[in-house]
């Protein structure tokens, strides 16, 4: 079954060193992109999560939004990195020593205010990673299941459109008979007009090859296999995966089918139907944007 690239998922989870709320949104895009907003205490969490996420999803672009509020009175001790601190205290003495005098004037608050130079080393730090990862684990589930939902929805749409195709595609190869024998009727009339002879058998030469260039079989076999094909994708997905890029290619399939039996055509019917193809096409097209 298709899923959608769409999504969003919110959920919120509270205990002893405060409250944390993650939330989750999805749009569509060509590849796999995640982003996230973490807290500093949850900084470590982006490359495990950043897997976790590769894991579950194959396509769309995904913003991932952590918020810790600590639970008043939490302890959270602070810890020197005394190697970070060595390592920033090298390079502002190698840029005080190239700025003239007087404009050198780094506070100790700033030091520590440089990333990575302190570390909370509270008791519940290693709980509160705990509890995001449970957290993020609950809240992609929820958004996986959101994406599938509508993806059902999405497949309904497709097929309705499929439908619509389908019968167009009918439409004109029943009038196929009536098209032929109206080219022969016109190219008859068009000969009495001009009141000359010609032998049979060259004028049944001539009649066939007219009938082969403007012969639509071959376009409306293609288009009934493509809409076949669709039906089979967003059904069983495309092996288990991400069926959104075959939808991508057959779109073009169809819209490439569609242009040239609307070239062939030698019948206003048939053109307008060809026109309408292509209205359902493009419709199918803004739907199948949306699959992962």
């Amino acid at each position: 079954m298709i899923a959608s690239m769409t999504g969003f998922a919110r959920r919120e989870a509270s205990g002893p060193l405060g409250t944390l709320v993650c939330e989750l949104r999805s749009v569509n895009h060509r590849f796999l992109e995640t982003g996230f907003r973490l807290p500093d205490d949850l900084r470590s969490l982006e490359h495990e999560l950043r897997q976790t996420f590769a894991r579950e999803l194959k396509r769309g672009k995904v913003d991932c939004t952590f918020v810790y509020r600590a639970a008043q009175g939490a302890e959270r001790a602070l810890e020197l990195d005394p190697d970070a601190l060595e390592r920033l205290l090298a390079r502002v003495r190698e840029v005080s020593a190239e700025m003239p005098k007087g404009l050198s004037t780094l506070s100790p608050l700033d030091v520590l205010r440089w990333p990575g130079v302190l570390r909370n080393t509270g008791a519940g730090t290693e709980e509160l990673l705990a509890a995001a990862r449970e957290l993020a684990a609950s809240t992609l589930s929820d958004l996986v299941e959101t994406r599938r939902r509508e993806g059902a929805r999405l497949k309904e749409l497709v097929e309705q459109r499929c439908d619509a195709l389908g019968s167009l595609v009918e439409q004109v190869r029943a009038r196929l008979p009536e098209v032929q024998a109206r080219i022969r009727a016109r190219l008859d009339e068009r000969l009495a007009e001009l009141s000359v002879n010609v032998a049979h058998d060259r004028l049944e030469q001539e009649l066939a090859l007219l009938l082969q260039r403007l012969d639509i079989d071959e376009e409306l076999d293609r288009l009934t296999a493509h809409i076949d094909e669709i039906r089979r994708v967003i059904v069983g997905g495309e092996a288990g995966g991400p069926a959104g890029r075959r939808l991508d290619f057959l779109m073009q399939e169809l819209n490439r089918e569609a242009n040239t039996l609307s070239s062939k055509s030698q019948d206003l019917e048939t053109t307008r139907a060809a026109v309408d193809m292509k209205v359902v096409i493009e419709q199918m097209r803004e739907q199948v944007q949306n699959v992962e």
